[in-house]
């Protein structure tokens, strides 16, 4: 050992991007596997290398015991007496080295190899240890990925490294086609440990996917002039977003969308055509509400806050805009404010009589919808 083995490992560290300390613990670790595997060593022999010099030494590591009736075997502890002999500061209960008198040439030729056997193989699990925690820290992110194959049930992608993306069918946006070579946009929902090495389960279809993805393409929500309240999604189909202004002046809703839908088009090319519309958030629910209903226009909404219902009125040329085909319209409205809607016409409400009152079944357009609301983050 000398300072061109510690270049060595400092180019490794280069290449690898596994940390010098990692890479010496790494071999120390290997030189004692090696050295009580072939010298019959016992179980407290420590290696330790000199980070500057390259320098081994072998040490036999005891645990001090106060006196020699508490000793139960000679080849493990040591009395404090003797131990303070070698390191005057330890105490009962801590733990002492001596070292040994080893050379390289006592570790022989089989020590060597066995030592680099067992070396590249904790040294591939430290650069796996690295990139699984260089990937750990991107969940909840947008990567982006090449199609390396397709299955029945996912698409591999290759994310560099000898790292695998899983994402499989129900991640996948309805519809979408993929073909090998592919770059893709995902997002990474969890990062597991296999024996080859990080693998990432992603997706296309989840609600943070849109929320990134509105992050990279909208600086005012980037930097938090503008922030998302809640997404209700049905991907492939259409999601309902709610943003807020932070900053005195700025629109919100103006910023998301951009000159002539330039922002909002971006992100629906990239979610192969599913509609995004993007509401103002507004801490009054019959307003909000009213707003989450968009396109279509409310003329009233009522708010029954002990059962979370909101009982809303639309012109009857709107109402089945309000509903949306489906339902899908008033359902993610519901999901998106959190509150039960029921949506009726100015016309029906007129031939029913006075008020607004709960539908009774064949005389509503829409059944109610149970909401579930995006948190605020």
């Amino acid at each position: 050992m000398n300072r061109d083995f510690i270049g060595a490992l400092l180019q490794l560290n280069a290449e690898k991007g596994v940390p010098q300390e990692v890479l010496i613990q790494t071999l120390e670790q290997a030189i004692e596997s090696a050295y009580r595997r072939n010298a019959e060593a016992p179980e407290n022999v420590v290696v330790s290398i000199d980070h500057e010099s390259g320098q081994i030494s072998v040490f036999r590591e005891y645990e001090v015991r106060a006196t020699e009736e508490e000793i139960e075997d000679p080849e493990l502890e040591m009395v404090v007496a003797a131990a303070q002999k070698v390191d005057p500061s330890v105490g009962v209960g801590g733990k002492v080295r001596v070292p040994e008198n080893v050379t390289q040439a006592q570790l022989g030729r089989i020590a060597a190899q066995t030592a680099a056997q067992v070396y590249r193989q904790r040294l591939r699990e430290a650069e796996r240890d690295v990139v699984y925690s260089q990937y750990v820290s991107r969940e909840g992110e947008i990567l982006t990925g090449v199609v390396q194959r397709t299955t029945e049930n996912a698409v591999v992608l290759d994310m560099g490294k000898g790292v695998e993306a899983w994402l499989a069918v129900p991640e996948q946006l309805p519809g979408e086609a993929y073909r090998i070579g592919q770059h893709l946009k995902i997002f990474v929902l969890e990062v597991r440990r296999t024996t080859r090495g990080p693998l990432l389960v992603v997706s296309r279809t989840h609600r943070g996917f849109l929320r990134r993805l509105m992050e990279m393409e909208i600086p005012e929500i980037y930097n938090g002039t503008v922030v998302i309240r809640g997404i209700a999604r049905e991907a492939g189909s259409r999601s309902k977003v709610a943003v807020e202004s932070r900053q005195p002046g700025v629109d919100a809703k103006g910023a998301a969308v951009g000159q002539r839908g330039a922002r909002i088009q971006a992100i629906v090319a990239e979610l192969n055509g599913e509609k995004v519309d993007v509401v103002l958030w507004n801490e009054d629910p019959a307003q909000f509400v009213a707003e989450a209903l968009s396109p279509a226009e409310v003329i009233e909404v009522r708010v029954d806050d002990e059962h979370r219902i909101a009982s809303v009125i639309v012109p009857e040329r709107q109402l089945s805009l309000a509903i949306g085909r489906e339902g899908q319209n008033a359902r993610l409205a519901a999901k998106l404010t959190g509150w039960r809607i029921d949506i009726r016409s100015d016309t029906g409400m007129a031939a029913a009589g006075a008020g607004v009152r709960r539908p009774s079944d064949g005389e509503t357009a829409e059944e109610p919808v149970e909401a579930d609301a995006e948190p605020t983050s």
